[in-house]
C-alpha cells in the first residue's frame, strides 16, 4: 500500500502543477472570466475544488466526506475576488488533502469511510478523488487556454512537436523517469 499511496501523491501533485502553471499563464481578469452564464470561471472551478478537498479530507477516516459545514451551491458562485484570495483557498485545499494522505497508516487501509452517506474503502475514496480532481484541472487548463490565446504555452507537448519530443525522450533510452 506504501506504493500505491506514493503513486497516488505523484499524480495529485502533478495535477495541481498543471493548475499553477494555468494560473501563472493567466491574467488576474482571466481567473474570473466566464463563456456565459452557465458556464464556470477558472475562480469558480478552485473554489470547488477547495471546498470539495477540505470537505473530503477533513477527519476524511472518522467523518464523512461530505460535511454539514460545506456550501456546495456557493462553490459556484463568485465568492473569491482576487488572486490572492483564490491561491489561500486553492493551497488550503491541497494541504488538507496532502496531510490527509500523509497520515494514512497500514491499519487504515481496511477501514470503511463514507461520502454522502455511501460506503467506500479507502483506497476507493481516494481513486474516486484522483478521477474527480483531474477532470476539473483539465477544466481549469482548458479555460486558461482560451483566455491566454496565442500567448499560451503548452503545459504538455506543444502541438506539431510530438516527433521531436519523443526522439529526446528516447535518445538514451532508460534513462528518462516515468512520466505521464
Amino acid at each position: 500500500m506504501k506504493e500505491y499511496l506514493t503513486s497516488v501523491i505523484k499524480r495529485f501533485e502533478y495535477y495541481k502543477t498543471l493548475a499553477e502553471q494555468t494560473f501563472g499563464q493567466v491574467n488576474d481578469e482571466g481567473l474570473f472570466w466566464q463563456y456565459n452564464e452557465e458556464s464556470n470561471s477558472i475562480a469558480m472551478i478552485v473554489q470547488h475544488l477547495a471546498g470539495n478537498m477540505l470537505s473530503r479530507w477533513t477527519d476524511f477516516l472518522t467523518s464523512d466526506g461530505e460535511k454539514d459545514w460545506r456550501d456546495r451551491d456557493a462553490e459556484f458562485e463568485r465568492v473569491v475576488t482576487s488572486r490572492t484570495e483564490l491561491l489561500e483557498q486553492w493551497n488550503k485545499g491541497w494541504y488538507c488533502l496532502f496531510n490527509a494522505l500523509n497520515s494514512i497508516r497500514d491499519d487504515d487501509w481496511q477501514k470503511d469511510i463514507y461520502i454522502r452517506n455511501e460506503r467506500h474503502t479507502v483506497m476507493d475514496a481516494i481513486n474516486r478523488q484522483l478521477a474527480h480532481y483531474p477532470y476539473h484541472i483539465g477544466q481549469i487548463v482548458f479555460i486558461g487556454k482560451m483566455v491566454a490565446g496565442a500567448d499560451w504555452y503548452s503545459l504538455s507537448i506543444p502541438k506539431g512537436k510530438s516527433g521531436s519530443f519523443n526522439s529526446e525522450k528516447f535518445k538514451n533510452p532508460g534513462d528518462n523517469k516515468a512520466n505521464v
